[in-house]
């Protein structure tokens, strides 16, 4: 085991499965990551046996199928995953999410229908908030849902960036009800849209185009959704009740961003452990670069943010299991490990020289994986608002 990234107080389970888990990723994602990354293959193989292992289920409770894992552990299981292939952990990732939300918000009903099946696999999720033009500002969104006569509605709009978004057979997504609220995050909802997994039409009024070409985080599917005149009703409401979408959606967000910690942590890993190894291998001037001064700093840089982030994301993870609010954590361990997962990235790339910049070379995906981080599940630039509003809460002047 790395004396980088260890977790204190763990439970024997807890341990028994992380190490389930880091033996998998390494004999069935890292040997084929790469060369599935480069066809930008999506990876049922990998997704199939992780339904067998209950990995898309870990958090969601025993009652309805699940594993009834901590978001702690889940957490430490998408860090390894993503150690293995980045494009992965986002699969489960939204999935997660929509499962969290439903489980936390969702009417006794939602949970009977959607959370077993989610636990399997067999129902798998997805969820959008953004827009095209839209950025980080959700109050901004212009898809809405209009209500007809009794519990019918109707939606028409285009969301952006859906993770899973072909993939996937159910949609958690935000759209504006105007409900005659003065506050315009009063007038948003969460529908829960069912469709067919793949792309063009999926559902009724449902429209799924196809997959946006990224430069990195391939794999898995990245898509737009179109959404005209589509057809559905108040029990597809998250909670019942509408006009408490943009709170359920932040949630869902706070959660999703210790998941972007991890996910930020397990790529700075593996970036870490291809540099170390190579710069004990390679030679110039006579010796090993290990043994080059300039190099050992840079390996020392790396470990140290490598462990800081991956400290930082336990300490968010354990608060939300704790019962604690965590935005302020979240927010930092988001915004510290995309940050130092993308400089670790970078510092690898340089110790591998002209190598890293040959597809051959596993930094390679690394590098145009990383930048995705700084942007998933909010910017730097928002982490940092949220950070520094939730200071002037805790310091705020008295008298």
């Amino acid at each position: 085991m790395s004396r980088l990234q260890t977790t204190d107080n763990l439970t024997e389970e807890q341990v028994e499965l992380l190490a389930l888990v880091k033996q998998f990723v390494d004999e069935q994602i890292i040997p084929v990551a790469t060369e599935m990354e480069h066809r930008d293959e999506y990876p049922q193989d990998i997704v199939d046996q992780m339904k067998e292992m209950g990995i898309f289920g870990l958090m969601i409770p025993e009652e309805y199928g699940g594993l009834g894992e901590s978001l702690l552990t889940y957490a430490l299981c998408v860090e390894e995953i993503a150690r293995g292939w980045m494009s992965v952990s986002g699969i489960i990732n939204t999935h997660f999410i929509v499962a969290y939300m439903i489980l936390q918000h969702g009417t006794e009903e939602q949970k009977q229908r959607y959370l077993p099946r989610m636990a399997t696999g067999e129902i798998r999720g997805a969820f959008s908030m953004s827009e095209p033009g839209l950025g980080s500002d959700v109050s901004a969104i212009k898809t809405k849902a209009v209500q007809g006569e009794g519990d019918n509605w109707t939606i028409e709009g285009q969301k952006m960036w859906l993770t899973n978004g072909g993939s996937a057979n159910l949609v958690a997504v935000l759209v504006k009800t105007d409900l005659g609220e003065g506050s315009v995050y009063k007038n948003m909802t969460t529908f829960l849209i069912e469709k067919e997994s793949g792309f063009g039409e999926t559902a009724q009024g449902v429209t799924v185009p196809g997959k946006i070409d990224k430069m990195g985080y391939k794999g898995v599917d990245t898509t737009e959704l179109v959404l005209q005149g589509h057809k559905t009703t108040s029990a597809q409401i998250l909670g019942g009740v509408p006009g408490k979408g943009f709170y359920h959606m932040m949630d869902g967000v706070e959660v999703g961003r210790v998941n972007v910690a991890a996910r930020a942590c397990g790529v700075a890993m593996r970036a870490f452990e291809l540099g170390i190894s190579y710069a004990q291998m390679r030679e110039t001037f006579g010796k090993k670069i290990a043994d080059h001064q300039g190099i050992l700093f840079r390996l020392a840089d790396m470990a140290v943010k490598v462990e800081a982030s991956h400290q930082m994301m336990v300490k968010a993870a354990r608060l939300k299991d704790a019962g604690k609010r965590n935005d302020l954590e979240a927010g930092m361990a988001k915004y510290l490990a995309a940050e130092n997962c993308a400089n670790v990235v970078e510092q690898s790339f340089r110790i591998h020289g002209g190598y890293g910049y040959s597809k051959e070379y596993e930094i390679e995906r690394l590098y145009r994986e990383a930048p995705m981080l700084l942007i998933g599940e909010g910017t730097a630039e928002i982490q940092k608002m949220i950070i520094g509003r939730r200071l002037l809460e805790d310091y705020k002047l008295k008298g």
